[in-house]
């Protein structure tokens, strides 16, 4: 309700006086802003995780990756001239222990990409079992503190060797350490504190910007794509009324558009049959008394089909 959003506002509005306000040493945008800038441009780390435990957050990385990609991807300063120096890094995440099994071995073992975690003292729902001492929060964020200190300090060939380990698996079990992070630990996940935290991201955003000389505030790469849009619903249009092949003057384009249309024809919607088609569609997808309709998948030349 509208009280929720109003402590949600109030929240962001904190965080907006204390980036206008707080010394620059103690300015959490600001701070966080050049360590973006001296990762990406400096060190050359060209890519970025915001990792928030909590699974109420589990959007908060998709929308960081949007905030900065669609602000900060540029290559151009304010003043029209073509940058020299690394910008814009590619953002991306998960909540929770997801990421753990799905991209966290990248993290400690391939490249370097420095981490951003996220925690709550307070859980919003915790969880405790009878008889044991740690909650289900606890054990979350046991991993939001071990985490960092993984990346940071890793594991020494004595360590590995010093737990028994076979020579042949020695180098494998070996974690060099020196991986960039940061954590942010806030008392609970409230309306307000989510109000702080997206202040908080926009601010970083901004700040780099600001370092890199380029506008953060225009997105004219999104425009090129949807202009494009429109050429291509024009060759379709063209395609589905006369029935002809189409020249996109991409020769990859132009043959995968012709295969598109030549091979959906029967699902394609006319002016005059449009409520019929529509009214196909929906019927064929509810269940008849022989099961699920047929699923098709055409993989192209090499004729595989699968039903």
């Amino acid at each position: 309700g509208y009280d929720l959003f109003e402590k949600f506002l109030k929240g962001a509005n904190s965080m907006d006086k204390h980036f206008a306000t707080a010394p620059m040493d103690q300015n959490i945008p600001v701070l966080m802003g050049l360590l973006g800038v001296w990762n990406m441009s400096f060190l050359k780390y060209k890519s970025r995780t915001t990792l928030p435990y909590a699974e109420a957050l589990l959007k908060l990385p998709a929308h960081i990756q949007q905030l900065d990609m669609e602000s900060n991807g540029k290559f151009m300063t304010k003043h029209g001239l073509e940058v020299d120096y690394p910008v814009g890094e590619i953002d991306f995440g998960e909540a929770g222990t997801n990421g753990q099994h799905s991209f966290y071995q990248l993290l400690h073992m391939g490249q370097t990409v420095p981490c951003e975690f996220i925690g709550f003292v307070q859980s919003q729902h915790d969880f405790c079992v009878e008889g044991e001492d740690l909650s289900s929060h606890d054990e979350l964020m046991a991993n939001f503190f071990a985490q960092p200190d993984a990346l940071a300090n890793g594991k020494t060939e004595d360590e590995v060797r010093s737990e028994g380990v076979s020579d042949d698996l020695i180098p494998h079990r070996i974690f060099k350490g020196n991986r960039p992070s940061l954590s942010l630990l806030l008392p609970k996940l409230t309306a307000y504190a989510c109000g702080q935290l997206l202040s908080i991201y926009e601010h970083r955003t901004a700040v780099q910007g600001f370092m890199w000389d380029i506008n953060s505030f225009d997105q004219w790469g999104v425009e090129l794509g949807k202009k494009l849009a429109i050429d291509v619903k024009s060759h379709m249009l063209t395609g589905r009324t006369g029935g002809e092949s189409v020249d996109t003057g991409s020769p990859a384009t132009t043959r995968l558009l012709n295969y598109y249309l030549e091979n959906s024809r029967d699902s394609a919607c006319s002016h005059e049959e449009s409520h019929n088609s529509m009214t196909r569609v929906t019927r064929n997808t509810h269940r008849d008394h022989s099961g699920l309709p047929p699923l098709q998948h055409d993989l192209g030349q090499h004729g595989s089909r699968l039903s």
